[in-house]
């Protein structure tokens, strides 16, 4: 079923993945996907083509986007050998080294069989932004297609696939005397753990939105700062580029920001905002029922911390390093967090944990991720 909103084409299908002596950019590669789907496990892909009508014609590139074990990586894969591709990572913990349990990171083997970017880049104690990412992405999307391959973008974090598409927004840098007064406006919070005074402090200062950041993300809570104080305004007078992802209808978000409801309703004033992309941007959404999406991350979330090579021996070594939960970008990731809270209450509890502490400690981490 096609439906036209605005300026986009959207697909709604049930297919597994482009065949061999299919490219998926021919007309009959939906028609194949789509009778694949009587002999393949159901799931929903949702495409939808984000480029609006214009000449000359428009490198491709593909976007695979959907919530926390819909399948996104398998499909990447199976496309890039397919479709001579090369896949770049948009997720915010796979750029991190060592954390590779927690953020579901490609195998060896897999990053030997198609090329992989964006994975591996940074060690845990450095901080990366969807700005880091709009860069160092559109860079890799350059490299790729001057190579004569075709980009696959796939990764759960939606504020980097929008900022990838649509651009960046238009909020000033803070200049580096402004990012001092920041610092020494919240240092004295910051070294009594005072979060909720910080939180008060910004809110008065004119952004009441900051009451509904996770508690100790201090990140994010000094950018707010930043903005006020370089420019007079809340970050929200600085809206985010034209998004497609935005606002779909009654549906309810994911930890990672991503709708599993896609159907869309755009005002005039939303069409408005559209921009002339750069690309044609070919994106797929997957999802799949409620029931066994969950079911699906309580499964990989058990998996994650079985063994003693799991998500808890990466928390461990991120505690070794000196970095506490929810400090920066690697400790605010979920699966993280929660095992570094858990592991520093056993060290306050002399090393031990009980069944019941254990088991609220999963719930919670299966509870964040879904």
């Amino acid at each position: 079923m096609n439906t036209v909103i605005g300026r986009f084409t959207m697909s709604y299908l049930r297919l597994s993945y482009a065949p061999a002596e299919t490219s998926l950019f021919s007309p009959s590669a939906l028609s194949f996907l789509v009778h694949r789907r009587k002999c393949c496990r159901r799931r929903l892909f949702s495409t939808f083509q984000c480029s609006a009508s214009a000449k000359p014609k428009k490198e491709k590139v593909i976007v695979i986007s959907g919530p926390t074990g819909a399948g996104k990586s398998r499909l990447a894969l199976e496309l890039a050998k397919k479709l001579n591709g090369e896949i770049i990572s948009a997720d915010s913990v796979q750029v991190y080294q060592g954390l590779d349990v927690g953020s579901a990171k490609p195998s060896t083997s897999e990053r030997q069989e198609v090329p992989h970017h964006l994975i591996d880049i940074l060690h845990p104690a450095e901080d990366y932004s969807a700005g880091n990412f709009y860069d160092d992405g559109r860079q890799a999307t350059k490299d790729i297609l001057n190579r004569g391959h075709v980009p696959i973008v796939t990764g759960g974090t939606g504020l980097y696939l929008r900022w990838f598409i649509y651009g960046k927004p238009d909020v000033p840098k803070a200049t580096p005397e402004i990012t001092l007064e920041v610092q020494s406006l919240l240092s004295d919070f910051v070294k009594n753990y005072d979060w909720d005074s910080a939180v008060k402090f910004v809110a008065k200062s004119g952004d009441p939105t900051a009451e509904s950041l996770p508690s100790n993300d201090w990140y994010r809570l000094h950018r707010k700062l930043e903005i006020i104080k370089s420019t007079g305004l809340p970050p929200s007078a600085f809206p985010v580029p034209y998004d497609s992802f935005k606002g779909q209808k009654g549906s309810k978000s994911t930890n990672l920001d991503l709708d599993l409801d896609i159907s869309t309703n755009l005002d005039e004033k939303e069409k408005e905002k559209e921009k002339d992309l750069d690309y044609e941007f070919i994106c797929f959404f997957l999802s799949t029922s409620r029931t066994d999406l969950y079911r699906s991350i309580d499964f990989r979330c058990e998996d994650m911390i079985s063994g003693g090579n799991g998500i808890l021996s990466e928390a461990k070594w991120l505690l070794d390093l000196g970095l506490e939960p929810n400090s920066n970008s690697a400790t605010r990731a979920i699966g993280y967090r929660q095992a570094m809270e858990y592991l520093l209450k056993c060290e306050e509890q002399g090393g031990r944990s009980s069944t019941r502490e254990f088991y609220a400690f999963l719930s919670e981490f299966q509870k964040a991720s879904r």
